[in-house]
């Protein structure tokens, strides 16, 4: 699945965030670590939405 991020560049490196997962960001010292980075943070954060429902009545449904 792919995901559209936003990359803002700083004087300490590069911030990225996910407009599409609220609150899921990361940083890096370059756009590349940055990158990987939000990467990392977007699979944590569906982990643990993921984690959430476990116990709960839950059903997937398709967006095209």
């Amino acid at each position: 699945m792919r995901y559209r991020v936003r990359l803002v560049h700083t004087e300490e490196g590069v911030s990225v965030s996910c407009p599409g997962l609220l609150g899921c960001w990361s940083q890096g010292k370059t756009e590349e670590e940055a990158l990987e980075n939000i990467q990392d943070a977007i699979h944590e954060y569906l982990s643990t939405a993921e984690c959430l429902v476990r116990e709960e009545e839950a059903r997937y449904v398709d967006v095209g």
